[in-house]
């Protein structure tokens, strides 16, 4: 299995990442956000992709004990909004 370079944005280090397993008994990583996860075959491995995706940030895993089921449905929110300017121009008398 080969791994995706975690995003270098600072906005993804130290994000929350829950740990735990599905109706079917998979495990699952997911980030707070939903932008981020997947399936595993252990918890070794779940384990292992979440602290890689968070910058090594064993604070930021929440293991869950009850079902967690997987859903990357999430619409990315903007990081930065853009300033809303007053394009309007007067000329001077």
């Amino acid at each position: 299995m080969q791994y995706e370079p975690p995003s270098r944005r600072p906005s993804s280090l130290s994000r929350l990442f829950r740990i735990g397993r599905n109706s079917h008994g998979n495990w699952v990583v997911q980030d707070q956000r939903g932008l981020c996860g997947g399936l595993f075959v252990n918890r070794t491995q779940a384990l292992k992709f979440a602290m890689f995706e968070n910058g090594n940030c064993p604070q930021a895993v929440i293991m869950v004990p009850g079902i967690l089921e997987l859903n990357l449905s999430a619409v990315p929110a903007q990081d930065v909004q853009p300033a809303k300017t007053d394009l309007t121009f007067r000329r001077a008398s």
